[in-house]
């Protein structure tokens, strides 16, 4: 008779695209999130915890393929083998269409305009890679109703606030700020969007979006090949461009040309002023170029002057098309407030580059970015980029309402936020353990409790060890792994005599290093004290360890 199969022991691995966070991580993450939860209260937003699971239908159009509905989800059908089948449900993709079902649900009970912020784990059925995972963290703000772009301007001020508050200094982000109606008046001119026809040139436009996006790393020599016939790469490898005119593509290179238009700009007016000779054969060098004392002239400028320069000269551009002049407006309307307030374009700029996810948002866009430099992981210096973005969009809610609800908000990526503070050095993977109460006397268990107990009562993590007690090193051996920074030590002699033991055990790990014997004399790592005196010798150390 053949044994039967033995069940296969399951592999313990975690799921491809995601991972498990310990200790420091969990910590570290629950205290940015609650440090911009202050930053969003303080600005009279309100907490919202949604569903976790939505209806596919309810995600609508904004998953990445819709004609497959449990692509780019986690998704199932409940009830799928029964004769009716039930709805698809599926893990929320990000916070914002949850948010757009809320208050189509609920917006009769709630205030109009609906300030919200959320946060917690998304999850996306796409490709994992490095650095990219199948779940992960949003901080999420939104303002449902409000129609002035004063609400855009807020969200702008609020994500800068946000930025310092978890530990990203003033010079090492920018939030930039666009109009995706500014963009849709320069395709206008250009002659590649018909506001009669909306849908017209569609092609066209999608391929001109995806070129100005790779601004930053094709050049404006790539944009320019990829407005007309194509591109090919160094590989050979051969992409089809918009097929625009020369005259087209003119107009949309004067709107990607904007940012190095104003710091010429900037610059000549410079010179100007200290006399030096401004002609208008001057030409910018390359930022790779600029001397240092170039640009901090540029950096004093801007500050004070970019964001109406750059407004100005996106004005020329729209020339009549409506739109654009509206979106020219609003971004005018952006950054008048928000220097009002004392955020000038070292902190907030119009910036026309910002293209993200257009064909979702309706009006102002905006990404915060840091921009000092990291290496990666083959050793190349890059900048750190976007940790944040969001914008207006006015149709979200308009699926499940018929009418047009404004909206505008932004989404704060926490682990990216986390991993550039890692990268700048000002947090460590280091946490500091508990206080271990060691055990001598398995007998005297109350006592080592009550010890403990004294010391949580008085705001200090501690713990008892409850491992076996019977060898010693072990129990430190625990204390060190435990990243514990003291030990308390008492038997049986201990007890009897009213006194106990309390390691310093970080100190003792540097004199272990280091010290010398003078140095180890000076400041013993190890002292008796009463037992009276626990909490305060214990609170002691830790003052002196910090």
């Amino acid at each position: 008779m053949a044994k039967p199969k033995k069940t296969p022991r399951p592999k313990a691995e975690t799921p491809k695209g995601f991972r498990d966070y310990f200790g420091a991580e969990v910590t570290q993450r629950a205290e940015m999130l609650r440090k911009i939860a202050g930053v969003y209260h303080r600005y009279g937003f309100d907490a919202l915890e949604s569903s976790g699971v939505e209806t596919v239908e309810a995600l609508g159009k904004f998953l990445p393929d819709v004609d497959r509905p449990n692509e780019g989800v986690f998704a199932w059908q409940e009830d799928a083998d029964a004769d009716k089948p039930g709805d698809w449900l599926a893990l929320r993709y990000d916070l914002t269409a949850p948010l757009a079902r809320v208050y189509a649900q609920h917006r009769n009970d709630l205030p109009t305009p609906y300030r919200r912020y959320a946060m917690g784990p998304v999850w996306r059925n796409e490709k994992p890679g490095p650095g990219r995972f199948r779940q992960f963290y949003q901080c999420d703000a939104d303002t449902v109703g409000a129609p002035s772009v004063a609400a855009d301007a807020e969200i702008c001020a609020m994500l800068a606030d946000c930025l310092e508050e978890v530990g990203i200094e003033r010079g090492d982000y920018i939030v930039r700020v666009n109009n995706r109606k500014v963009l849709n008046g320069v395709m206008e001119v250009a002659g590649v969007l018909d506001p009669s026809d909306p849908d017209k040139f569609a092609a066209e436009r999608g391929i001109v979006l995806r070129a100005i996006d790779k601004l930053d790393r094709l050049g404006v020599e790539g944009v320019r090949a990829l407005l007309g016939e194509g591109r090919k790469d160094d590989s050979g490898d051969f992409t089809d461009g918009a097929g625009l005119t020369d005259t087209q593509a003119d107009v949309i290179m004067r709107f990607v040309d904007a940012n190095d238009e104003v710091d010429r700009r900037i610059l000549l007016g410079r010179q100007s002023e200290s006399g030096d000779e401004a002609t208008g054969s001057f030409e910018l060098p390359s930022a790779v170029n600029l001397s240092p004392e170039l640009e901090e002239t540029i950096h004093i400028a801007s500050a004070h002057a970019r964001n109406k320069l750059v407004v100005d000269y996106l004005a020329g551009i729209v020339e009549d098309s409506h739109t654009g002049k509206e979106g020219v407006a609003e971004l005018v309307t952006i950054y008048e407030l928000v220097e009002s307030q004392g955020y000038l374009a070292d902190r907030i700029r119009i910036d026309p580059s910002v293209v993200r996810g257009l064909g979702y948002y309706t009006g102002p866009v905006f990404e915060a970015e840091l921009t000092f430099e990291i290496k990666d992981d083959k050793g190349r210096v890059r900048n750190f980029g976007s940790v944040a973005g969001g914008g207006r969009y006015d149709d979200l809610v308009k699926r499940f309402t018929g009418q047009e609800v404004p909206a505008t908000g932004v989404s704060i990526g926490v682990d990216r936020l986390l991993a550039a503070l890692h990268a700048k050095g000002r947090l460590t993977s280091d946490t500091v353990g508990p206080v271990v109460v060691t055990v001598m006397d398995k007998a005297r268990m109350a006592d080592y409790q009550a010890m403990v107990a004294e010391l949580r009562q008085a705001g200090i993590r501690a713990e008892v060890y409850l491992g076996n007690p019977k060898n010693f090193g072990n129990q430190l051996k625990y204390a060190d792994r435990r990243g514990s920074p003291v030990a308390v030590i008492a038997g049986g002699d201990e007890f009897d005599s009213g006194m106990i033991q309390i390691k310093d055990l970080i100190l003792g790990a540097k004199i272990a290093e280091n010290a010398t014997l003078e140095e180890w004399k000076d400041r013993p790592s190890q002292y008796e004290v009463p037992r009276s005196d626990l909490v305060a010798k214990v609170r002691e150390i830790l003052e002196l360890e910090r």
